[in-house]
């Protein structure tokens, strides 16, 4: 362990990466079944979400409590495409026949049949609604607690727009019954598995690209501006420049997360990317630790996993329990589960008896002729 403390960082997260690439396209497969596999894969597109939250919270400071909406976004926009592929070329979505509200697809609906136009705006879409609504409140010098409401309220916001809308976002139910992913067929466990290793795939390249912008400048200044963003500004940086683009960073990998979330779930509703959602993609990095890399991965899938784990135990307070662990960790883990080992190691060196000083020769001048 102490060789692997002291190795060079680059090699250290070369192999972290390449351990982590193993646990995940070698084995879970061998390991999982073809229903836990996809739970899995559920569980990792939370921590694409949650790898956002770490650079945005542990990094910047911004306490994002409204992440729900860009997943929201990506989600509905890659559903959009995948149920008019699913109805084929000038038909309709099967709800909008169900419900009977419209005569011909709408006209926003229209772009989302390219799947080059869909992909983009999975990804480029909460990125622009980041930036709009980040560029209002970082320039107005919204911070703190004002911010997460702020952020918050936007969920809300969002889920009584989907809900209101019926006859063209399916209102509660949203969009559900999606049967292919780009002309693969997502009943077949081999396409299930295919989408499982994209996913898995995508989280990695995701965790390489923040590990990236946390120790570059830009990392460097973002912490700075966590710190003290008034000394930030006097040194001539602008701190709602830095922050905004760790906030649309953020948004974009929810984005990207909601869009994946729906090929493996094969549905997307506003009661998936509301407030309650929201708050436990931020408790999940909190479990985990916002501050260290992998803490929010390991956070959401702990949480996750723990939620499935406990609902299908105890139905009826598996609610309760989960606020309990939360509340542990937070109590007496305050750094979360990534720093755990950093605490076991802390308590080790403290109990080990300091090394005596070795004794020097006593050197004797010898008198002068």
């Amino acid at each position: 362990m102490k060789a692997l403390t002291e190795m060079n960082p680059r090699l250290r997260a070369g192999l972290g990466f390449g351990l982590g690439a193993v646990v995940l396209f070698a084995a879970a497969p061998a390991l999982l079944t073809d229903f836990r596999l996809s739970l899995l894969a559920k569980y990792l597109c939370f921590a694409i979400v949650a790898v956002g939250i770490g650079l945005a919270w542990g990094r910047g400071g911004l306490l994002t409590l409204g992440q729900g909406v860009f997943f929201g976004l990506g989600g509905y926009a890659m559903a959009m495409h995948l149920k008019l592929a699913d109805a084929g070329e000038g038909n309709m979505p099967d709800f909008m026949e169900l419900y009977g509200q419209l005569d011909e697809l709408p006209a926003w609906w229209a772009p989302f049949a390219n799947p080059a136009f869909a992909l983009a705006a999975t990804v480029l879409l909460p990125m622009l609604v980041a930036f709009g609504l980040g560029s209002l409140v970082f320039r107005r010098r919204v911070r703190g607690a004002y911010f997460a409401i702020l952020s918050q309220a936007l969920a809300a916001a969002m889920v009584i727009l989907l809900i209101g809308q019926q006859g063209t976002t399916g209102g509660t139910n949203g969009l559900t019954d999606i049967e292919g992913f780009f002309g693969y067929d997502l009943d077949d466990p081999v396409n299930q598995r295919m989408v499982y290793f994209i996913i898995a795939g995508v989280l990695l390249a995701l965790l390489a690209l923040t590990r990236q912008l946390m120790h570059s400048r830009y990392g460097e200044l973002l912490v700075a501006v966590r710190d003290s963003e008034e000394r930030v500004r006097f040194l001539g940086y602008n701190p709602a420049n830095v922050k905004l683009v760790a906030y649309v960073v953020a948004a974009g990998m929810a984005g990207l997360a909601g869009a994946l979330f729906v090929p493996a779930v094969g549905i997307i509703s506003p009661a998936l990317i509301g407030i309650v959602p929201s708050i436990e993609f931020v408790i999940g990095v909190a479990v985990g630790g916002r501050a260290a890399l992998l803490g929010p991965v390991l956070g959401a899938v702990a949480v996750a996993w723990a939620k499935t784990a406990l609902s299908e135990r105890f139905p009826g307070t598996w609610t309760y329990l989960q606020g309990a662990m939360f509340v542990l960790v937070v109590a007496f883990l305050p750094g979360g589960l990534a720093s755990l080992w950093g605490l076991v190691k802390r308590r080790r060196e403290a109990t080990v008896p300091p090394t005596p000083p070795a004794e020097q020769p006593v050197l004797v001048k010898e008198a002068a002729a």
